[in-house]
């Protein structure tokens, strides 16, 4: 178990609007990954407020991001992770050298109900605990 800050992997995930896809990659890290490891999320263009269809999909597994919001990205934040996933945010999303990047396509959630959102959320889950994987953290939570 990794105990000094430099040493825990980060990731950013990153979209358009932060509201749906990045914040659920989010919770699934916070959930399976716990302090293992540091997460980030932002939007090319952040939305007012999270998804709602995504705060419900989520919860219904019991991950609750009713209290993430949806923000930008910044340079110091991009520079301080090991990792960088896009969603769907193109050429908005920054690069910079030296950084491993991903890019994830999913369908974006805007506009969705909660049983299309389900779908999504499965399919972040799956990438994420691959994403450990490849950290070489297993995952704490795998029973729901």
């Amino acid at each position: 178990m990794h105990s000094a800050a430099t040493d825990k992997p980060s990731v950013l995930f990153l979209c358009v609007h932060n509201a749906g896809r990045s914040q659920m990659a989010a919770g699934w890290v916070r959930r399976l990954a716990g302090d293992r490891i540091t997460v980030y999320s932002g939007g090319s263009e952040p939305a007012d407020r999270i998804n709602r269809a995504a705060v419900a999909a989520m919860a219904e597994v019991g991950i609750d991001i009713t209290d993430d919001f949806p923000k930008p990205w910044t340079d110091e934040i991009m520079r301080a992770s090991d990792v960088v996933v896009s969603m769907g945010c193109g050429d908005a999303c920054p690069l910079l050298p030296g950084k491993r990047y991903e890019d994830w396509q999913l369908d974006d959630p805007a506009g969705m109900g909660v049983e299309s959102v389900r779908r999504i959320r499965d399919e972040i889950r799956a990438r994420v605990e691959q994403l450990m994987a490849s950290l070489g953290i297993e995952p704490a939570d795998t029973d729901s």
